[in-house]
């Protein structure tokens, strides 16, 4: 069980969205921390990815070098 303590605005924010979708608050509260939970885990890894690489390799790469490398310069 767990018990959150949240701003009054966002309280509110998170009642007006449960009354609008007939779903119940802890619905989105667990759905937000799922998503939290997976992001933080998929950044983790990728710390540990880049960790790795570094003490293989010693190369680093800069975010152009990887935006080009990743086709995402226009």
């Amino acid at each position: 069980m767990l018990s959150v303590r949240l701003p009054e605005e966002i309280e509110l924010k998170l009642s007006q969205l449960a009354e609008k979708t007939g779903r119940t608050k802890s619905y989105y509260a667990k759905q937000a921390i799922i998503a939290f939970l997976e992001d933080k885990e998929d950044h983790l890894l990728a710390v540990q990815a880049y960790e790795e690489h570094l003490k293989k390799s010693g190369k680093t790469f800069s975010s152009a070098e990887v935006r080009k490398d990743l086709g995402l310069d226009g």
